[in-house]
């Protein structure tokens, strides 16, 4: 393992004791995930589970037609993959990395070995399925009762509090396609939350600036999401929030 990288920068990993930890060190990669990495496609077997460490990745369904909605988001919280222990193998959607950093990668097998084990593996695991699942509900809610300033304030708070120290690069057309809506429709949110003061928004580039401002104007599914992460997974502590730039 590559000395800048350790399994336990994934929160769900570091909240393994050490034995059960050490039993799967062997068998955990240091990979990158580089923007733009498919790690699993629709229908198509699943062979590894993903731990992010400062990668975010999206989980998203793709259309017929070829457009995207995103149902969820993972981060330093949490793994990719959950199907390999649900029993189902595949899903009806992608994960696609939207941020570049690193994660650790675990074979299949292995995992389901240490799931069956019974140990602590398998309540953290089935309890971070449980919170992705409230996410991926909340989501729909979002999409179908929630104005698109709220929508964008709730995904940016989200997607910062996923992103690795520094600067979480996106344009503003892929924002557009995770939400299902037009990019002007970005760009007219961002300038309204520049007007209230919450986000810095010049061409390219979006900075949080009052991130309790921000969440004032986000649905209640931002505190939902991490009110339910919270109760599931209290080891689970919250990263410090970065700044996000959006670039066209």
């Amino acid at each position: 393992m590559q000395a800048s990288h350790h399994p336990r920068q994934n929160r769900l990993l570091a909240a393994l004791p050490a034995d059960e930890l050490d039993m799967l060190a062997g068998g955990l990669d240091s990979v990158p995930m580089r923007l733009g990495d498919m790690l699993y496609e629709p229908g198509r077997p699943s062979r590894h589970a993903y731990f992010p460490t400062s990668a975010v990745v999206s989980l998203h369904y793709v259309t017929e037609s070829g457009a995207v909605a995103e149902t969820a988001g993972v981060g330093a919280e949490g793994v990719v993959g959950i199907s390999l222990f649900m029993g189902g193998d595949s899903t009806t959607g992608s994960a696609v990395v939207l941020a570049g950093g690193h994660g650790y990668r675990l074979d299949r097998r292995l995992l389901l070995q240490a799931f069956d084990r019974a140990g602590a593996l398998r309540s953290v695991l089935l309890r971070y399925a449980q919170a992705l699942i409230t996410q991926c509900a909340q989501a729909a809610a979002c999409y179908c009762h929630h104005t698109v300033d709220q929508q964008f304030s709730r995904w940016l708070l989200s997607t910062v509090d996923r992103a690795p120290a520094g600067d979480l690069v996106l344009t503003q057309e892929l924002v557009a396609g995770l939400l299902g809506v037009r990019r002007e429709t970005i760009t007219q949110a961002a300038g309204r939350l520049q007007d209230l003061g919450y986000i810095r928004y010049r061409r390219g580039h979006i900075s949080v600036l009052d991130y309790a401002g921000l969440q004032t104007c986000a649905c209640e599914c931002y505190g939902v999401v991490k009110k339910e992460l919270r109760r599931l997974l209290p080891q689970v502590a919250e990263r410090p929030h970065a700044d996000a730039v959006v670039c066209d």
